[in-house]
């Protein structure tokens, strides 16, 4: 492999672990030690301002993982040329994506609102729906990754 894929390829890992990894460290660490530990009032703008700062960081890794997918893939000479656990990686990427804009521009937005405005059970709701899609996209993540290890066996 040459340098060029090679960069590409620790780009595209870099921002995959970034994001899954991201998204278990929300789900299984820092919102149940906050939930442990905060009460609503706390707890809620906690959990948006974290959201707020992980969010910054997903925009920014979706875009590394589009543009060095999408080369990696036309030096290899397109996606004619590619193994199908490419295409199944693209296709579950292409529905995280998917997930990930929902939250970002619907129950997140929601979830400010609600805080600013003190109202806690809409709040918790909002944060609870955004848990909910967290969890689907973390378990989507993992299946890419385990494409990327074993796809080629398969």
């Amino acid at each position: 492999m040459s340098l060029l894929p090679a960069l590409l390829l620790f780009l595209h890992l870099l921002a995959a672990a970034f994001w899954v990894g991201g998204m278990a460290t929300m789900h299984f660490a820092v919102r149940p030690a906050a939930v442990a530990h905060l009460e609503p009032p706390l707890r809620l703008p906690f959990m948006a301002a974290a959201l707020s700062r992980f969010f910054v960081g997903v925009s920014t890794a979706i875009g590394v993982l589009l543009a060095s997918g999408l080369l990696l893939v036309w030096a290899a000479g397109g996606f004619a040329r590619v193994h199908w656990s490419v295409h199944a990686m693209f296709t579950l990427g292409l529905v995280m994506m998917a997930l990930f804009l929902h939250l970002r521009f619907a129950p997140y937005p929601r979830l400010l609102r609600a805080v600013a405005a003190g109202q806690w059970p809409v709040a918790a709701a909002n944060l609870n729906l955004i848990r909910k899609l967290v969890a689907t996209n973390l378990t989507l993540g993992v299946l890419v990754f385990a494409l990327a290890v074993v796809g080629r066996a398969l």
